[in-house]
């Protein structure tokens, strides 16, 4: 009966690993696609490469926090616990990914496994607070490094990368097959700034492949990691596999969510917010904190676009009380990629956009709804599960 509901357990583990990929692709190359560097295969398959490498390198330790930290007794993660506890969290990711959204993975999985520990009486208050506190501060940290970086910086950068969308029905980025030894391919008439502004942006988002793999693969094999039936390495491999198989099929909601319909975010500020939430997610997965890149990259991105906003108003008349800076996200469409940074203080407030230039306020409040649904439904069913099902008493 044991041998049956670890083969079941691992099955689920790799149903939540399923929709890891779908959930986590979109974010990390939604931009690429959607300015149409690279096709939504090779997306899927460089998410897979840096998902695997992030996971088998910095993985391990957010592995151990969930599989063992996060609850006194890792008793409780019986196989049937665990069936149930994969299954609310792949159920609700599953739930996002169908609606298009790329909920926190994090969220959903240490929700469920808490509400394991709370209605079992052997959660760990103590692991969970710092987690929770990590939650809270990440984002503000991305707020205001890229408030910095809004201010003094963003026009520098976007006048020095000047990555401009691709008109083109083919991709910039492609893999030439007909010789012997596949090879990059470009865009036809691309000159050298373009295809150096093309390889950034598919960096950015190996980089944030790379960012998910350690954070997220604890996500889905953590609780059977817990029992101490199966080693860590064998488990990385096994959900490794089912993000890629997300990656190649369900991810292409996700990508067509963050890459056309959401946002005209600039290839400049994606840029820069991804470079800020991945350095933050990968961070806190050093030391073993389960991350939630989309809210670090929301949070990014406003602050970004405040930052920029406050270009406009130089500090000797804000400290005067002369000038009043409003928070404005469309402050990042306020130029062209490689157009002359203005000075601060150079522009008039007037000159920025307003923010319902930049999102599509409908879709907009279709991912916040399900970014706080998603994780509500894994920790609400697993709890009244744990709690109330006979079944599943401890």
């Amino acid at each position: 009966m044991t041998e049956v509901l670890l083969i079941v357990g691992i099955l689920v583990a790799v149903f939540v690993g399923y929709n890891i990929g779908g959930a986590t692709t979109g974010p990390a190359f939604g931009p690429a696609v959607g300015a149409n560097v690279i096709t939504k295969l090779m997306a899927a398959a460089l998410m897979s490469i840096f998902f695997f490498i992030g996971a088998i390198t910095i993985g391990p330790q957010v592995v151990d926090t969930l599989g063992n930290e996060l609850v006194h007794d890792t008793g409780i993660f019986t196989m049937r616990s665990n069936v149930a506890v994969l299954f609310f969290i792949g159920g609700a990711l599953f739930v996002g990914n169908y609606a298009g959204v790329p909920a926190s993975t994090s969220m959903t999985a240490v929700g469920a496994i808490a509400a394991l520990g709370l209605a079992t009486g052997e959660l760990d208050f103590a692991v969970l607070g710092e987690i929770v506190i990590w939650w809270i501060v990440a984002p503000i940290i991305g707020f205001w490094v890229a408030g910095v970086v809004g201010r003094y910086f963003y026009p520098q950068i976007n006048a020095w990368v000047a990555i401009e969308e691709s008109d083109s029905d083919q991709p910039m980025v492609s893999v030439n097959r007909s010789g012997l030894v596949p090879r990059l391919q470009f865009g036809e008439n691309a000159d050298r700034r373009e295809i150096s502004g093309a390889l950034v942006v598919v960096a950015i988002g190996c980089l944030m492949a790379f960012s998910s793999g350690t954070s997220n693969i604890a996500n889905a094999i953590a609780p059977i990691y817990g029992t101490g039936d199966v080693d860590m390495i064998p488990l990385i491999l096994i959900g490794s596999v089912a993000v890629t198989i997300g990656c190649f099929t369900i991810a292409r909601r996700t990508l067509d969510t963050l890459g056309n319909d959401i946002t005209n975010l600039p290839l400049t500020a994606a840029i820069v917010v991804a470079v800020i939430s991945s350095g933050i997610v990968i961070g806190l997965s050093w030391i073993g904190i389960p991350a939630s890149f989309v809210v670090i990259a929301t949070m990014s991105i406003v602050g970004l676009g405040w930052g920029r906003a406050t270009r406009t108003t130089k500090l000797s008349d804000a400290a005067r009380g002369e000038e009043e800076t409003h928070v404005s996200v469309g402050a990042l469409t306020a130029e062209e990629e490689g157009e002359r940074p203005p000075k601060i203080g150079e522009e008039e407030p007037s000159d920025i956009p307003k923010a319902s230039d930049l999102f599509n306020p409908s879709t907009t409040a279709r991912v916040i709804l399900m970014q706080n649904v998603v994780p509500l439904i894994s920790t609400v069913g697993a709890f009244l599960t744990f709690r109330f099902v006979p079944i599943f008493g401890f």
